[in-house]
């Protein structure tokens, strides 16, 4: 049983069901939490990534961390009922991930973690207490990197540990092949063949603070080429409260793009601005420089060679956001795109 509830995890779920489907003697229960229940964050990754109609949809929408993660845990032990999985598999480090793991393990279902060891050590991050919390409870750890295996040996949980590389990586490469002869798909007013920038800004830290916000759009909309900012439904609203403009300066506002359609706009881009954990992978995977607005990454592997700088301060963005893309070697820090399989014989293993 995969429980997703948010873009990233369902990125990740598109290879595990390929994975499934491919060997046969796997019976595969989908349940979506509905953490984001907008179509542009949901139905539209279904449907392009191949992922067929959910088994159960839970529906909690919005709310805070607190009610969110109890209305999932409050339908979760009636889904596990009906189902009965053999194996629970918790992706990444969302509200649903630790709902997921916290209703498996008191029905005492067997817990796998996909994307397990991943450590920020900033504890504002609710989703630094989501990974920690399905880490310790999960009876099974699947690591996506080296770093996060020794994350995960740190804090004991070596003997539950398997690394497998990173399942993003499987879709990210797969896609990339995929839509390399497309056009290019950009707001109207944006010339994908010259310079422009792919941002996304939606964390707490980022976002809940209007000044905050504020000195965040004010450095993108001065940059020196379009800024196009993929606007989460949630930074919209914030934006009107406040009173900020998404489309001021070199800033357009568009909506989310479907996942092919963003892999093809970060191929043909000068780079990334962004404080999301996927998508600084997913730039690294595609060639395209990133900087980060945070004051730390999960994916340090992607600091190596400048491939993504960290510049929470907003000291850096003019001079870095269009920068020359680094000639070092990059490695296959996270993996080589079969580590789906590598999931699924893991389960099937030790059922």
């Amino acid at each position: 049983m995969s429980v997703v509830g948010a873009r990233p995890q369902f990125v990740k779920l598109g290879p595990i069901v390929k994975a499934c489907e491919a060997r046969g003697d796997v019976e595969h229960v989908i349940v979506h939490t509905g953490q984001h229940y907008d179509p542009l964050l949901s139905d539209v990754f279904f449907r392009d990534l191949g992922i067929p109609e959910p088994d159960a949809h839970l529906g909690v929408g919005s709310g805070t961390h607190g009610r969110q993660t109890g209305a999932m845990l409050a339908q979760m032990d009636g889904v596990l009922e009906t189902h009965q999985p053999d194996w629970v598999l918790a992706y990444g480090d969302t509200n649903s991930t630790a709902a997921a793991a916290m209703a498996a393990v008191k029905m005492h279902v067997k817990l796998a973690h996909l994307e397990a060891g991943l450590r920020s050590f900033n504890r504002r991050m609710p989703e630094e207490h989501n990974r920690i919390i399905t880490d310790h409870l999960s009876d099974l750890l699947l690591a996506p990197t080296d770093v996060a295996a020794q994350h995960l040996a740190a804090e004991g949980l070596a003997e539950r540990t398997l690394q497998v590389g990173d399942v993003m990586t499987d879709v990210c490469l797969a896609t990339r092949d995929a839509v390399a002869d497309h056009a290019v798909q950009l707001p109207d007013g944006v010339n994908p063949d010259e310079p422009y920038l792919l941002a996304t800004i939606h964390r707490a830290d980022n976002t809940d603070d209007p000044d905050r916000l504020r000195d965040i759009l004010t450095a993108l909309e001065n940059l020196s080429v379009p800024v196009v900012l993929l606007a989460h439904p949630r930074l919209v609203a914030l934006s009107l409260k406040h009173g900020l403009d998404l489309s001021a300066g070199s800033l357009v506002a568009s909506e989310p793009l479907a996942y092919p359609q963003m892999v093809r706009a970060i191929m043909a881009s000068a780079g990334v601005i962004t404080d999301s954990g996927g998508l600084q992978k997913e730039a690294f995977l595609l060639d395209a420089p990133t900087t980060t607005i945070r004051t730390e990454t999960e994916w340090t592997e992607t600091l190596d060679n400048g491939w993504n700088i960290l510049d929470h301060g907003l000291t850096r963005l003019k001079e870095v956001a269009v920068r020359p893309r680094p000639t070092g070697a990059k490695g296959h820090p996270y993996g080589d795109g079969h580590a789906s399989e590598r999931v699924i014989q893991a389960l099937v293993d030790r059922t």
